[in-house]
């Protein structure tokens, strides 16, 4: 039997390879990158140095925008983000300096044919509030009569077709919501309130709709400008207008509007601050109220923070442990190299203590071509392990979002009414049970593995002949096998324990277990036993020899 001495020469080796594993690992773990995902100490660096969410509505109010400022204030209180009370405080003394573009949310030269005719009105009043009226749909009505533009004129003359499936039209009792809402997008045109490419489009729809006799195929932009002009005074949806690209983009925030009237002011500072409503609208559409809360966390943050967020359009990692904020503005800077100095510090620290394990338990170096190939398949089992573990996006589906857009043909009566069904999809998220499943069987084959190697190492260290040590080595080739009974006894306890209920049915769980145990007996019986009998064999051999030699 070796001597104290000499197991402590292995020992503090192998701790320190060991030791030296672990902080490298740990320290890779907790580098701030993700893999689809961005972790919150990232998305906090991105908003340092930057303006804050009230500075947006400060900047509005000395813009006189009243209305969009109104809505950054209430965003800003949802969120709970710094400056609030000072942007209450500015934007109360600028309601009462100017008490007469509170209704409209600011001032816009075109709205003088409106001004005379709108009724009295203290507070942010929805735009088609004033629209409706008989007087004022006359009044605005004559006003862009007189515009030069191709594209208002077009819009203007929708109001003469007597075709449309949606709307009533507007030459018949009960059209004034389609003459409302024509006057509305023609008075957007005509403020050129409307981005470049939205207004080429609007115009070629107004177009095809006048060459076709039929409101069909502008109906749903009509549609969608008056879900959202019954919620935003006329500033804030102008505001909003210069933004969009697309009717694609207008369709997703009136669909958002209705579905999330509540978090309206959040959805609409969001695309303030990144000056992209495209940006938002697509982001929440994919992660839906997740993606809400991603917003919320990013607008306390700051706008640089809205900005990375929707810029990356991936989640917020929030089972993140704790992080090297000090990485975290090189993460921002680099996230590809540093998220690959992740990856590579979990594969070498897994290496290194597998390593140190291994340099314990098996006293005397082994032969082969590839010498510590078992530490390294190993480290790669179990950095792949741990990277699943660490990254909730990797191997999860999108899960269905509640703002995803449905085709269900709408129909006038149920454009505000929020509590439209949504699709049920399946999940392909791999929940927690499996990924627990997955890595309980993981650790049964290393257990095991780490038993055959000690059962090597013992073997070897006996003071006996070569041929009984071989004799000793098949006397345990059960023990050697065990990685393939475990594996098949854990495959079989997953499928029981699925069909039982217990576990959610996930044959990746069940069949992990059988794979762990394959790998293991390889490992074993290729990299360690097979060599070290095949030594064994040699040396009882030279034995033989040298004793018939000697017999002669």
């Amino acid at each position: 039997m070796p001597s104290i001495s000499s197991s402590l020469k292995l020992l503090w080796p192998a701790l320190a390879l060991v030791g030296g594993g672990l902080i490298l690992g740990l320290g890779a773990w907790m580098l701030p990158v993700n893999l689809n995902a961005l972790s919150p100490a990232l998305v906090t660096e991105a908003g340092e140095r930057t303006a804050g969410t009230a500075e947006l509505g400060e900047v509005l109010l000395e813009r006189e925008k009243l209305g969009p400022a109104a809505l950054v204030h209430q965003a800003v209180l949802a969120v709970d983000a710094p400056g609030s009370d000072r942007l209450g405080t500015r934007l109360a003394t600028a309601l009462a300096l100017q008490p007469d573009l509170v209704p409209w949310g600011g001032w816009d030269p075109f709205l003088e044919p409106l001004v005379a005719q709108a009724p009295a009105a203290t507070e942010s009043t929805p735009v088609l509030s004033f629209f409706v009226a008989r007087d004022a749909r006359t009044a605005l009505a004559g006003f862009l009569s007189n515009s030069r533009s191709a594209g208002v004129r077009a819009l203007l003359r929708l109001r003469e077709i007597d075709r449309a499936v949606q709307f009533v039209p507007a030459t018949r009792p009960g059209g004034q919501v389609l003459d409302a809402t024509v006057l509305l997008t023609a008075l957007l045109y005509q403020g050129e309130h409307l981005s470049d490419s939205l207004q080429r489009e609007v115009r070629g729809l107004a177009e095809a709709a006048l060459a076709a006799n039929d409101l069909a195929g502008i109906e749903p932009l009509l549609l969608d400008l008056l879900s959202l002009g019954k919620r935003l005074d006329w500033t804030q949806l102008t505001e909003l207008t210069r933004l969009v690209d697309s009717t694609e983009t207008v369709a997703e925030f009136a669909h958002l509007s209705r579905l999330a009237a509540d978090d309206l002011a959040i959805i609409y500072t969001a695309a303030l601050t990144t000056d992209s409503a495209d940006a938002v609208a697509n982001y929440l559409i994919r992660f839906g109220r997740q993606g809400l809360a991603d917003l919320e966390f990013a607008l306390q943050a700051g706008q640089g923070a809205v900005k990375q967020l929707l810029i990356r359009q991936v989640p917020i990692n929030r089972e993140a442990g704790p992080t090297l904020g000090a990485m975290a503005a090189l993460a921002l800077l680099h996230p590809g190299i540093l998220l690959g100095c992740k990856y590579l510090g979990l594969l070498l620290g897994a290496f290194t203590v597998f390593r140190g394990v291994d340099r314990f338990f098996l006293t005397r170096p082994r032969q082969g071509a590839l010498p510590h190939l078992s530490s390294g398949v190993l480290a790669v089992f179990a950095a792949a392990l741990i990277v699943l573990a660490t990254e909730p996006f990797l191997l999860q589906a999108t899960p269905a979002s509640e703002f995803r857009i449905t085709f269900a043909v709408p129909v006038l009566a149920d454009i505000t009414d929020g509590s439209s069904v949504e699709p049920t999809q399946p999940s392909f998220a791999m929940d927690s049970s499996t990924l627990i499943s997955i890595g309980f069987f993981a650790a049964l084959q290393v257990a095991m593995y780490i038993i055959c190697l000690r059962k090597i190492g013992e073997i070897n260290r006996r003071k006996v002949a070569s041929l009984v040590k071989l004799k000793l080595m098949e006397n345990e080739e059960n023990l050697f096998d065990g990685g393939l009974y475990v594996g098949i006894g854990g495959t079989a306890t997953a499928l029981v324990l699925q069909v039982l209920g217990v576990i959610d049915p996930n044959l990746l769980a069940a069949y992990s277990s059988n794979l762990f145990g394959i790998t293991c007996v390889a490992l074993v019986k290729i990299r360690h036993v097979r060599p070290y009998k095949c030594k064994l064999i040699l040396e009882s051999e030279d034995l033989l020899t040298r004793a018939d030699v000697n017999s002669i």
